[in-house]
């Protein structure tokens, strides 16, 4: 284990050079920001469709938001093809989709292992949501696992995806992340825990757990917080990012 003050010092200084852009031009990330780019008016740069006569509101990000990050797991360019295929479903309108209540279905693969099944599931259950709501942002994750993914609770379960799109949402420190949901403080943000990020933070010694659930989760957000009190999840770019930086600087 190295000594924790230079943990630190190292988390901060490479979460300072992969909190870019340009690292994430290719990441899930890319279409909820497409939608947000839309609803502020802004014209995007990433050479997706833009859907003509159609008002892009903030549901249109959170819907995006919700597939991406449910599909957000294996190798990079397969994610943002199949992303882009569930998109392309939905004609870029994905508020409009999903209400209207008619969804492709069907056993076959949308992405890896989920199905086009699972797919019109979830967007049932924004549509049962979405006739009495206005945001996802009032769902605590455990909420979001069951109301919106249609899993059973699971108190004990890192939510990897789940964490992952609060910290898109919630984050504005106007680089990477949206910070489009401003009911939730980003200081009370779990870090997304997947195998890449809590093997990292094995090897440095910041936990000693090796369940990957969300009491290690926790534990890596509170070792975090140590580097950045209000924004914890500022970390997240550098666990992801350390072995590789690491190696850089040798």
């Amino acid at each position: 284990m190295q000594e924790s003050q230079q943990i630190i010092d190292n988390i901060r200084r490479i979460a300072s050079e992969y909190n870019k852009p340009e690292f994430f031009a290719e990441d899930p990330i890319a279409f909820p920001r497409h939608f947000c780019s839309l609803m502020e008016g802004i014209a995007p740069s990433d050479g997706y469709p833009v859907p003509l006569d159609y008002k892009v509101t903030l549901k249109d990000v959170e819907i995006a938001a919700v597939i991406a990050a449910h599909l957000a797991w294996g190798r990079r360019s397969m994610i943002v093809r199949d992303i882009g295929r569930a998109m392309e479903e939905m004609q870029w309108k994905p508020f409009l989709y999903v209400m209207n209540g008619e969804y492709r279905s069907g056993a076959e693969s949308l992405h890896r292992t989920v199905r086009w099944s699972e797919f019109a599931m979830i967007c049932s259950n924004l549509k049962k949501f979405y006739s009495c709501n206005d945001s996802l942002q009032i769902l605590t994750p455990g909420q979001m696992r069951v109301q919106i993914y249609g899993q059973k609770e699971d108190p004990g379960c890192a939510n990897k995806k789940i964490h992952m799109l609060r910290r898109w949402m919630v984050r504005s420190d106007g680089i990477v992340d949206l910070g489009i949901w401003k009911s939730i403080s980003p200081s009370d943000l779990i870090i997304p825990l997947d195998v890449h990020v809590h093997q990292t933070a094995l090897a440095l010694g910041i936990t000693e757990r090796k369940s990957a659930d969300i009491r290690t989760a926790m534990e890596i957000t509170s070792f975090l917080k140590e580097c950045f009190p209000e924004d914890p999840c500022l970390g997240d770019f550098a666990l992801f990012a350390y072995p590789v930086a690491e190696q850089k600087k040798k």
